[in-house]
């Protein structure tokens, strides 16, 4: 009841004994469930259950719902057709990648993008092929199918022809991409996109777009260079028959380069004034074809050319079970890497139109849409972040202009296909390397990291360097071997203590003593200081240690032993005292008059207390003593994930004084470990070894 005039809220209820309120009261027992439990409730069918498995596998009937026809379709057909028209000549340019015919690419560019549009979550990524997915999967290629010598010995090749093998690799290959993607989001694992850090995929995607900046020479030069692959392959490819170019095709493509870079910088910057981006990209298409078959390059040049372009769909074909021994070890890393930029770029989407997506169910969209397009002979999908930017920079408000892009990749695939024909290959490789210029620019990042994040500029280097020599598999394994090390092994200033008990009168000092395995003792350091700076003011004193704009500049050679001021030893445990001295002495340099004081690396130190739930008196008194002898010797301690309970004790018990103090209890180890790195900025950027992190965590054992 509220007592009047009075803001109170008054409770009464009967005076309770643990009996007598067991008797009115039944006490509640949670029910454990079994693993048949479990099972029985994940196969339990109901029409709540049913629409959310619906709506979770099918997320276009979410937003399908929420259509404004009259305020998104017209947006969605202007940024498809726009879409479609890149989609088409990216597709073929990213088959050749492939090592595939390039109308193989506009199948890519087709079946993932039908499935994408009902299971996908994002509403602005534009499905398709990506450069750097294209080049491992020609690398898998001409592994098993190379340019010159016998393919490996696969059932089910015999017969084919060299396109039709490469072909059959390359939808094997791409259909168990899609089983593993497909599982890893049946398994609720979309989590591992975690362990791929913004500057491992910069450095991972840079070196493979210098891959594909060489792999696309031999169009651009119009050059005759066999498959290679495995480490040092690039340099191979760099030095190989360079003299034998192509001339004319040097020419278009540099020509192709020119107008479509010069158009895109000008789309880029009156993008707020153009209605839509120039199509530049199939303008010069179309006049490179109309070009070439006018003045017959082909013939009369030596030019490679697209050719003959077949008319429709493939029959669906099954994968071979073979292939998927032999390019199980290169088609995980596909998965990771497609999934990765593919749900890195739906992201930033996401977040700039305010809609949420799902990581698992991403997962599962472009493992369903790599099955199904690899059976009809398409190659591993992901997103090309040109291509996306078109789709959302041209109004595109939902997958709506995905599918309409499809449509126009379908209405060439059926019907003006055989139009491409005369165009020539180094076209193709001059628009490839135009879109590199993205990729290739985060070069940019490395003075950038080197300022601010020194190891997580040597992830970038080695990543990069390991995915150009090595090629993009074991380089990709090279840099999250360095990402992990890095993590594990962090430069010096920084120990974490996990205490994963109670703390009380019996392990209070087994506690304090793994304190000390860290490397140091406090309380002796503490001493030895004391010790030293009586001997420094004894030496100035005398005048046998004098004070310099330099620092110290003794006179003696003097050297200080422990048996000194025997008579004063119990005032060594006491905070330092500068006072009278002309500088704060730094304990970590070399000390005037031989004098030695042991050095400490470590400047903080963060007690994790999320498993402490007790604290008695005895252990209350010997923390106190021991945070005091660290904070003596300028160690910064950080207390965090305290209970409450055990807060307010050290408040009630009086805990806290000038030294220890409530300001160094955090709510998290990530809220200390930002204070800390904050608070040495400064000392990072004139010391690159000063401030930064070790990260060691110690496992004590209980102790009763």
């Amino acid at each position: 009841m509220m007592r009047p005039g009075a803001r109170q809220y008054v409770v009464t209820r009967p005076l309770y004994s643990e009996d007598s309120f067991a008797e009115e009261h039944e006490k509640v027992y949670r029910q454990r469930k079994t693993m048949l439990d479990h099972l029985k409730l994940y196969f339990t069918f109901d029409v709540k259950r049913v629409k959310h498995a619906a709506l979770s596998l099918l997320p276009v009937i979410g937003w399908l719902r929420i259509y404004r026809i009259k305020e998104w379709l017209l947006p969605d057909v202007v940024s498809g057709v726009s879409t479609g028209l890149v989609a088409v000549l990216q597709g073929m340019a990213y088959g050749l990648l492939a090592s595939l015919p390039p109308w193989y690419g506009l199948f890519s560019a087709f079946f993932p993008v039908v499935i994408y549009f009902f299971m996908g979550t994002s509403r602005h990524i534009s499905v398709g092929p990506f450069p750097v997915l294209c080049l491992m999967i020609g690398s898998v290629v001409t592994r098993l199918i190379p340019d010159e010598g016998p393919p490996v010995n696969i059932t089910g090749l015999e017969g084919l022809s060299v396109d039709d093998q490469r072909v059959l690799v390359a939808s094997s290959v791409t259909f168990l991409v899609g089983i593993m993607q497909l599982g890893m989001g049946l398994l609720q694992v979309g989590f591992v996109v975690m362990y791929l850090s913004d500057t491992l995929v910069s450095g991972f995607t840079t070196a493979a777009a210098i891959h594909i900046l060489v792999s696309q020479l031999k169009f651009v030069l119009g050059l005759q260079v066999s498959g290679f692959s495995g480490p040092l392959s690039l340099i191979y490819v760099i030095f190989n028959k360079i003299t034998s170019t192509n001339v004319c095709d040097l020419v278009i493509a540099l020509i192709i380069m020119a107008m479509v870079f010069i158009v895109k910088e000008l789309n880029d910057k009156f993008k707020s004034k153009l209605p839509v981006p120039i199509p530049i990209e199939a303008i010069m298409t179309v006049i490179a074809c109309g070009v070439s078959y006018g003045f017959d390059f082909e013939n009369k040049f030596g030019i490679d050319v697209v050719g003959h372009i077949p008319q429709g769909y493939e029959s669906p074909v099954a994968p071979n079970l073979q292939i998927f021994q032999e390019t199980a070890m290169e088609a995980f890393p596909m998965a990771i890497v497609g999934f990765a930029v593919a749900f890195s770029v739906a992201k930033v989407y996401s977040v700039k139109h305010d809609y949420t997506i799902d990581g698992n169910q991403e997962l599962i969209a472009f493992g369903v849409s790599n099955m199904f397009g690899a059976t009809f002979k398409s190659f591993a999908a992901s997103t090309a972040l040109s291509r996306s930017a078109v789709q959302e920079s041209t109004g595109g408000k939902t997958q709506v202009a995905g599918l309409i892009s499809a449509i126009i990749v379908m209405i060439v695939t059926l019907a003006i296909g055989f139009l491409l024909a005369p165009l020539p290959k180094s076209v193709l490789g001059a628009v490839v390397i135009v879109n590199l210029k993205g990729m290739l620019m985060q070069f940019r990042d490395i003075p950038y990291l080197w300022r601010r994040d020194k190891p997580d500029c040597v992830v970038w280097l080695c990543t990069c360097t390991a995915s150009i020599l090595l090629g993009l598999d074991l380089g990709l394994a090279v840099g999250l071997g360095v990402e992990l090390i890095s993590v594990i092994f962090e430069p010096e200033g920084v120990k974490i203590f996990r205490i994963p008990s109670p703390i009380f009168f019996a392990n209070i000092d087994f506690f304090k003593n793994k304190l000390v395995e860290l490397g140091f003792n406090p309380l002796q350091i503490l001493k030895k200081r004391n010790k030293a700076l009586r001997r420094i003011k004894k030496l100035l004193k005398n005048g046998d240690l004098q004070w310099t704009s330099m620092g110290f500049l003794n006179t003696t050679c003097g050297s200080i032993g422990d048996s000194e001021d025997q008579d004063n030893m119990e005032e060594l445990d006491q905070p330092i005292d500068f006072k009278d001295l002309p500088a704060q002495i730094d304990w970590n340099r070399d000390l005037p008059a031989n004098i030695f004081v042991p050095k400490v690396e470590v400047h903080s130190l963060i007690l994790d207390f999320a498993a402490v739930s007790f604290l008695d008196i005895s252990a209350l008194k010997g923390l106190k003593t021991m945070l005091k002898e660290l904070i003596r010797i300028d160690i910064e301690v950080y207390i965090v994930a305290c209970d409450p309970y055990i807060l307010e004790k050290l408040h009630d018990c009086c805990f806290f004084d000038e030294e220890v103090q409530p300001s160094m209890f955090f709510l998290t180890l990530h809220d200390a470990m930002l204070n800390i790195l904050d608070k040495h900025s400064e000392q990072t950027e004139k010391n690159p070894d000063h401030g930064k992190v070790r990260h060691k965590i110690l496992f004590p054992k209980k102790r009763y």
